[in-house]
């Protein structure tokens, strides 16, 4: 089993916590993540990352699609890579249509026909066989349509990328997983059960009989996030979690179009989730966060005493053993968390 540590995107101001991200290298961890909303960057910070550490990975989860075209996102981790002497992994992701139009002014389209498409033209780019060419729904290169000039024609990347560098992205529908699985090297769930493996199993073996030549798990990272919150009250450490679910699950979407809501009705939690969103979207946010079931915590997440984590890794343990789960990004509370999950895990 691998360890990652998730950075997440900023609040209000953003402050790399360097001592943790060094710590996190010399403790052995493989790799560290970085996200992006409607704030800062993914990128950024993962090559700050870069630049400060000596072996430990740095990760985009996600960099979003509608921020950049695929050539962009194709240069930007080919120059990470080859700074980074190989630590750079690209994660992708579609994001909402809330962000996808109400920030980045592009139109949401069909979401996962961009993602083929946009991991299509990275791999060509990153592979160098021959100069870029495209013709799909969401991206044509080179561009003959409305106002162009004519005048463009398929290039090949100046800079030699590496075609074996891994392309995450990020999913829990469905159709997403089964994406995932066809062009992905690994899958984010945004949070998960261990014990509940049989909701990505079908939608990610589907995926690689599309990709064809055997793939299978064995080729394939599903890389889940993991909320720790270290502490002795367990009902605060909990109130934690619950204000990150309720979030999602109430807030990250509009009515009928949350995937957060649709994963929590499919683990099991159809009745609560819609009471979450409900309250969520009328405003009543702690009411929201307290309808979030303590059993949903305890299934996704590690909550309490140290004794208690140590408990609830067995699940964990088990996933990973079955080759069900090979890296686990942590989102930690301290530096105590992230050194008792290196003692137990690594």
């Amino acid at each position: 089993m691998r360890l990652g540590l998730m950075l997440g995107y900023s609040g209000s101001h953003y402050n790399m916590p360097l001592d943790l991200v060094r710590e996190a290298d010399e403790l052995g961890y493989d790799s560290v993540w970085t996200a992006e909303a409607y704030g800062s960057d993914a990128v950024t910070p993962a090559t700050w990352v870069l630049a400060n550490t000596k072996r430990i990975k740095a990760g985009t989860a996600i960099m979003q699609l509608a921020a950049r075209t695929p050539a962009c996102t194709a240069m930007t981790a080919m120059t990470l890579d080859h700074l980074s002497g190989g630590r750079f992994v690209l994660g992708l992701g579609p994001s909402g249509p809330q962000v996808v139009e109400g920030w980045h002014g592009e139109r949401y389209g069909k979401p996962l026909t961009r993602l083929k498409e946009y991991v299509s033209i990275v791999r060509q780019i990153l592979a160098r066989e021959a100069p870029v060419t495209h013709q799909g729904e969401h991206y044509q290169i080179p561009y003959r349509g409305e106002g162009s000039s004519g005048l463009g024609k398929p290039l090949k990347s100046i800079l030699h990328g590496n075609a074996k560098l891994p392309i995450y992205t990020a999913a829990i529908s469905t159709n997403g997983l089964t994406v995932a699985g066809e062009v992905g090297d690994g899958v984010f769930p945004v949070w998960m059960n261990p014990d509940r493996f049989d909701l990505l199993r079908e939608p990610l073996e589907a995926g690689f009989a599309k990709a064809g030549g055997g793939k299978s798990l064995a080729q394939f990272d599903v890389a889940p996030f993991v909320r720790v919150a270290l502490g002795d009250d367990l009902e605060a450490c909990r109130k934690h979690i619950k204000e990150f679910l309720a979030l999602y699950i109430g807030g990250m979407g509009a009515r009928g179009k949350n995937f957060y809501n649709d994963y929590a009705c499919r683990l099991g939690y159809e009745g609560v989730a819609k009471e979450i969103q409900d309250l969520y979207l009328s405003g009543q946010k702690d009411a929201a966060v307290a309808k979030v079931p303590d059993k949903l915590v305890d299934e996704c997440s590690l909550v309490g005493p140290a004794a208690r984590i140590r408990e609830h890794l067995a699940p964990w343990r088990a996933a990973a053993a079955r080759g069900e789960i090979g890296t686990i990004v942590f989102t930690v509370n301290s530096p105590e968390a992230l050194r008792l999950l290196a003692k137990e895990l690594l």
